[in-house]
């Protein structure tokens, strides 16, 4: 039985944790709207509506998440065993938090917002886990 790095794991628990919250979060904000609709958002609302910020939070992370874990499993399939690794795993779960959690605080239309430094970091995160297993495989 292989074992992994407990930072690693404990990242990606946070992750799933995370997009679980912003699933519930996403739901139960637009459920308690007149009127709401299961399955459709109001095409005319945008960043001064809390509807909208959750429901685009979630699918901000059904954007980037996957794509993120896919890149961690290849890590973990290919053994990748690197303090980094657990470092830009971790970085990322935080870095989804803090977009979400600016993403509800701050209606702005701004770009770039704060929360798009936070959108960045998880991006470099990604990168630099995929740039990881490519010099691992290639080795």
């Amino acid at each position: 039985m292989n074992t992994y790095d407990p930072v690693v794991l404990t990242g990606i628990w946070i992750i799933i944790a995370t997009l679980l919250v912003q699933w519930a979060t996403a739901a139960a904000v637009k459920a308690k709207q007149p009127g709401a609709i299961p399955g459709k958002v109001p095409e005319d609302i945008s960043h001064d509506s809390l509807v909208f910020r959750t429901h685009r939070t979630f699918m901000n992370s059904l954007e980037n998440v996957p794509m993120f874990l896919f890149t961690v499993f290849l890590g973990m399939f290919i053994g990748l065993d690197s303090v980094w690794f657990g470092y830009w795993v971790m970085l990322f779960a935080l870095a989804r938090i803090l977009h979400m959690v600016l993403y509800y605080a701050i209606a702005t239309e701004k770009n770039p917002s704060p929360r798009s430094w936070f959108f960045v970091l998880g991006a470099v995160a990604n990168i630099a886990v995929l740039v990881q297993c490519a010099m691992a495989l290639w080795a």
